[in-house]
């Protein structure tokens, strides 16, 4: 691994562009965008204010900064840099704003979930659509970018438009048989939309692109219910992680249960492997000790080196009792996330929050337990193979193959604590982000293969 220099960074604003060759980082109200290739600065934007969001056009050619405390979204091109494009929605305020698939209309949210603009790049005319739902996930896009679902809440009761891109004309209109709908999202083929309850109640449905309920699934009742979902990339299976500490998979053809994945707290199958990271101090050799040492030197004394071990099980997991009076409660499958190839599914169980658990799609059972010094900050499969990137809030990068895992020191002056982390679309390199830094991390030829 080959790591960059350090560069600033503000509230962990830092994306690549779709077609990979560029990369839009944030310094408070700057926007720089450089070169993939040799990190150099190719285009320096000034907001006018402190930017909250940035997201890249679908053809890479535009980037949008939302300053939501200014009600106003700032576009700027990177063919005319001299060209740029501002959006004040006034007293409306502002809470969310997003690309349309073709990379010329954006779509703002205006506070208190009153209304969703359109605003057109090409014609700058102006469409409204009213009753978006307040929630977490409201918007979902197809994947060929033809279709938008939206969730909506009028007159006390959920509802789905389902809107066509090109020309935003309604589709379908259905209400959901929800409670307090919580989030939408589309299978990756884009025939289904799934569509989940509030936390109170374990209910998910599933609609086809005609409006139709194809099923509906309810593992229990009178507890919380559902608090993550995924569709695997090949849009066989939909898991979907809950407060009870266990993911279910549902299959694409009945849409009933095929397995059920749970999290218990002590490992005890003598086939399944776990992974324990270890500290160890970094040797040093005292005859070539410069007094006081250089900063580099210096740096690498203080900074506690790491190594994963292989567990003889029983292993017990760190486990964290929830404070059962608060709301949202750190229990539960927070995070879950399909491999590329769907041979993988990766999750982590909220009070367990030091490890991550791997299992095998293809075989339905548990393959490979990782468990980290510190809680699992974010993990994020490589694009391209079975290869997962893990960060825990320390100076570490963390990569776990079927071939094994290895923990990275990132060689960075001062203390860089990795919060987050995305992947390049190549997969051979991605950027590790700090609170005000970030740098990048390059994987050699041959491990990428």
């Amino acid at each position: 691994m080959n790591f960059s220099e350090v560069f600033k960074l503000s509230s962990l604003l830092c994306k690549f562009s779709p077609d990979g060759k560029y990369l839009a980082s944030c310094v408070q109200y700057r926007l720089i965008v450089r070169d993939v290739n040799n990190l150099q600065i190719l285009q320096l934007y000034t907001c006018l204010d402190q930017i909250q969001y940035i997201e890249w056009s679908s053809d890479s050619l535009f980037i949008l900064c939302a300053m939501y405390k200014r009600g106003i979204v700032q576009v700027w091109s990177l063919e005319q840099p001299d060209w740029h494009c501002k959006i004040d929605e006034g007293s409306a305020g502002l809470v969310a704003s997003c690309w349309s698939p073709d990379g010329r209309h954006i779509l703002n949210t205006t506070e208190f979930y009153l209304r969703i603009t359109v605003w057109s790049l090409c014609t700058k005319s102006v469409s409204y659509i009213k009753y978006p739902k307040a929630c977490q996930n409201g918007i979902a896009f197809t994947k060929d970018g033809r279709y938008m679902a939206l969730a909506e809440r009028r007159d006390c009761k959920d509802f789905i438009s389902l809107f066509v891109c090109s020309d935003w004309q309604l589709l379908r209109h259905f209400d959901t048989e929800t409670q307090d709908l919580s989030g939408i999202e589309w299978a990756p083929n884009g025939c289904v939309l799934a569509v989940w309850d509030t936390c109170l109640e374990y209910k998910i449905l599933l609609y086809s692109l005609d409006g139709r309920l194809l099923s509906t699934y309810s593992a229990y009742e009178w507890s919380l219910g559902i608090k993550s979902v995924a569709w695997s990339p090949s849009s066989q299976f939909l898991a979907i992680g809950s407060y009870d500490e266990k993911v279910r998979i549902l299959n694409h053809v009945t849409w009933k249960k095929i397995t059920e994945f749970e999290h218990p707290a002590t490992i005890a199958n003598p086939k399944i492997i776990v992974y324990k990271e270890m500290e160890k101090s970094p040797r040093v050799e005292t005859e070539s000790l410069a007094f006081p040492p250089a900063r580099a030197q210096a740096s690498s004394l203080f900074s506690t080196q790491s190594k994963y071990d292989i567990s003889q099980v029983p292993v017990s997991l760190q486990y964290v009792k929830p404070v059962a009076d608060r709301a949202n409660p750190r229990i539960g499958i927070g995070m879950l996330a399909f491999s590329p190839d769907n041979c993988f599914l990766a999750t982590k169980n909220d009070n367990i929050p030091n490890a991550i658990w791997i299992w095998d799609v293809q075989k339905l059972k548990l393959f490979v337990v990782l468990e980290q010094l510190y809680a699992v900050q974010l993990f994020q499969w490589d694009p391209h193979q079975p290869r997962l990137a893990i960060c825990t809030g320390n100076s570490k990068v963390y990569l776990w193959s079927p071939a094994g895992c290895v923990s990275v020191q990132v060689p960075m002056e001062g203390d860089f604590q990795v919060l987050s982390l995305c992947w390049h679309s190549s997969g051979d390199s991605m950027a590790l982000l700090s609170k005000d830094n970030f740098c990048m991390c390059y994987l050699e030829r041959e491990e990428v293969k």
